[in-house]
């Protein structure tokens, strides 16, 4: 098995907070790993900056992908955390990943395209996501890619009780949007107490996003 974590670029008006970016041309949007987040919540979080908050949440308010949202805190100038909850016309990528074997590590904009970088547990399965871009007329583009020979021994450092945790995640469709499991359930398949089990999924994703992100200088000592 190859394992591979890959940087593509997509691109289609549905896209979630697609509206919200191109409304406001200054904002830069990031999701948060959502390992911990309240599976029942239907809430994703993602990280803002923007040269006006304000106009921003004026995108979001006609943004057709997104049904409601809240400024959950700022960070500094510019800067806050939102939650939003996506509206039915939304076209959400990371159930497509999931059932190709990934996981999405990081997602960012880049005007108004979407830069992702997933970890997949072999490269063939890009194939299904090139096809679903295919069949809903988004472009898509792979920007990197780097593959493996096993993600237990790659640069990206998982121990082999995370790598566990994750792959057993993504099987049962902890990642998907709705999900298909709970942490609870994650946690019990796992045979460890559903604090551990969070934490074991968060230090792998942690792992996996430094891995995917940050060059060798920029990485923090484990």
């Amino acid at each position: 098995m190859a394992d591979i974590k890959a940087v593509v670029e997509v691109e289609h008006p549905d896209i979630v907070l697609t509206g919200a970016v191109r409304h406001d041309s200054s904002s830069t949007v990031r999701s948060v790993s959502e390992a911990g987040t309240d599976p029942t919540s239907g809430k994703f979080f993602y990280r803002v900056q923007s040269a006006d908050l304000g106009r921003f949440e004026d995108g979001l308010r006609n943004d057709h992908t997104i049904g409601e949202f809240e400024r959950v805190r700022e960070t500094g100038e510019g800067k806050a955390i939102y939650s939003v909850e996506y509206s039915d016309e939304a076209t959400v990528l990371s159930p497509v990943i999931s059932t190709a074997g990934g996981v999405i590590l990081d997602m960012e904009n880049a005007g108004s395209a979407w830069h992702l970088t997933v970890w997949l547990s072999e490269r063939t399965n890009l194939d299904r996501l090139w096809e679903y871009a295919r069949q809903n007329d988004i472009d898509i583009e792979l920007l990197r890619v780097n593959e493996y020979a096993s993600l237990g021994s790659t640069d990206a450092g998982l121990t082999d009780s995370q790598r566990e945790a994750l792959l057993l995640a993504v099987e049962s469709g902890y990642f998907e949007e709705p999900r298909n499991a709970t942490l609870g359930e994650v946690a019990a398949d796992l045979d460890i107490s559903q604090p551990a089990a969070s934490g074991l999924l968060r230090r792998a994703i942690k792992r996996l996003v430094v891995s995917s992100l940050l060059d060798d200088s920029e990485q923090p000592s484990r």
